[in-house]
């Protein structure tokens, strides 16, 4: 029997709170432990001229400490998981996986360099700190005015030169963050959501290896591991390694469950590109049977060609929509079928919140420029409608995260309770959020303008059609007919239902409200 087990760790302030956190849990069994400090030739080239793009995923943080897994000098390394390769030595397995911390990544600002009225707070042409080709694809594909600049050193070092003013803002793994309980008071920080932003792969668990002979020790980690967590990661370095591109390759992969008819429904979502520089593929793959995923999504990702894409919105060269796919070799063609007319306000009652449903009810609400109840809270359908919200100074206090416009109702009820909530809609608005509050006497809708059909000939055969509303869905098919192949995206429900009205009953629904979850919609449907 193992009267001690012998835990070996890289020397950083992480690597060490990750091999104390393991040594708690290990003693609250009943083993004695000690701790055992190797140093990797990733911790050397901390201090070496070298872009940690060129060294990740290659074992540079691992490699020694495998070897003294196989040499017997220790008997547990704890690693970070996204940092281990794909493929282990022969003779060490995996034996458990902790919990998740944060998945996420974090921009950390300096405040001096903030911009509310740019994607994800960051002023324009700011010098950005990170050495990671995933966050540099992700990066420069939402925001490709940045600078960046390679970022070493371990977490505390990278937080001290971003406060001698190297950099502007710096990336990094919120898990790290909060495991090292790093004071950020000096800086504004901005999370950045999962299935925007891809984490890497596994990023936020903790992987424990063992010698695959070590029987007791591996009865004992397995009564550590999360098993939940170990499925999901599973997938995820499971793509990683079918692209067979280590941390090399800009890629994100990050999966999510949620409950759905007592069974678990598990969400992919990926980035991709070849080179950092390129913009990203990105995906969301949606199923209940896991068996064969990754194979399928990385299929899918292999066959991506261009296609011939129409969508009923103008086009605008700086949309996100326009400009991804654009680069990914796309052909496409906007063109709404609808214009839009202002409608006078009349006096703005006294109310608790203003909900937006649409970036149009933002604009010609506001640009009329509307004298506002004190203290009044804005909601906005989802993130495209709050960006436009803050090109008008303001910032919305609810944002939907959902293409269910039932459940986002749902979630905003609960929120504002007894409050009175303005509407300010279109003169032939659905009002599906509307019928998902509880008292109807504080709904108060206010029509701010009409649409006029714009009806036009389509004279090409396109691969995709996106539908961005029920009115361009109606006046598409006044004069136009939609081919048996041609794949369908529709935005939301309500445009699903006007699809479902002519008798169109094969289409698929972006994950969110805005250019990101389209793009995700056209490149799963192709």
């Amino acid at each position: 029997m193992k009267t001690k087990i012998i835990i070996g760790t890289r020397g950083s302030k992480l690597a060490l709170w990750q091999a104390n956190y393991t040594k708690n849990l290990l003693e609250k069994l009943g083993k004695e432990v000690e701790i055992k400090i190797i140093s990797t030739v990733g911790d050397k080239t901390q201090e070496w001229n070298t872009s940690f793009d060129k060294i990740e995923g290659k074992g540079f943080f691992t490699k020694e400490l495998e070897e003294a897994l196989l040499n017997k000098e220790i008997d547990l390394a704890v690693h970070s998981h996204k940092d281990l390769p794909t493929s282990l030595p022969d003779g060490l397995i995996i034996a458990g996986v902790s919990k998740r911390e944060d998945p996420r990544d974090i921009l950390i600002i300096r405040k001096e360099c903030v911009d509310e009225n740019q994607k994800f707070n960051l002023k324009l042409q700011a010098k950005v700190g990170t050495s990671s080709s995933r966050r540099k694809s992700q990066l420069l594909a939402f925001r490709d005015d940045v600078e960046l600049l390679d970022l070493r050193g371990n977490v505390p070092t990278r937080i001290e030169k971003l406060k001698e003013k190297q950099f502007d803002a710096i990336l990094l793994a919120a898990a790290g963050i909060e495991r090292l309980e790093i004071d950020l008071e000096d800086f504004y920080t901005e999370y950045l959501n999962p299935s925007e932003f891809v984490p890497a792969p596994s990023q936020g668990v903790l992987a424990w290896q063992t010698r695959e002979n070590d029987d007791e020790l591996i009865s004992t980690i397995d009564k550590l591991n999360d098993f939940d967590v170990f499925v999901r990661i599973n997938i995820e370095r499971t793509i990683l390694k079918l692209l067979e591109g280590g941390c090399l390759m800009p890629l994100g992969a990050f999966c999510e469950t949620e409950e759905d008819d007592d069974r678990l429904r598990f969400k992919v979502h990926v980035s991709v590109a070849k080179n950092w520089n390129e913009q990203p593929l990105q995906y969301c793959f949606e199923t209940t049977n896991t068996d064969g995923l990754a194979h399928n999504i990385v299929d899918r990702i292999n066959a991506h060609q261009s296609k011939k894409i129409f969508i009923t919105k103008n086009n605008n060269k700086n949309d996100y929509f326009f400009k991804a796919l654009h680069k990914l070799g796309h052909a496409v063609t906007g063109n709404s079928l609808i214009d839009f007319k202002a409608i006078a306000l009349k006096e703005i009652p006294k109310v608790d919140w203003i909900f937006f449903s649409s970036k149009h009810g933002v604009k010609y609400f506001l640009i009329q420029k509307p004298k506002l109840p004190e203290n009044v809270k804005f909601a906005c359908v989802g993130s495209s409608t709050s960006a436009e919200l803050r090109k008008y100074g303001y910032r919305a206090d609810f944002i939907g995260s959902s293409t269910d416009t039932k459940l986002i109702g749902k979630q905003f009820a609960a929120k504002v309770g007894a409050g009175k909530v303005l509407f300010p809609i279109a003169k032939d608005s659905m009002q599906s959020i509307q019928w998902q509050m509880t008292k109807k006497e504080n709904v108060l809708n206010m029509f701010v303008y009409h649409t006029i059909e714009n009806i036009v000939k389509i004279d090409d055969a396109y691969d995709v059609i996106v539908f961005t509303s029920p009115s361009n869905v109606t006046a598409f098919l006044k004069k136009n007919k939609i081919q048996a192949n041609t794949k369908i995206v529709a935005m939301g429900d309500s445009t699903g239902k006007e699809l479902e009205r002519n008798k169109i009953k094969s289409y698929v629904k972006p994950q969110s409200f805005d250019d990101l979850g389209l793009v995700k919609a056209v490149l799963g449907a192709i």
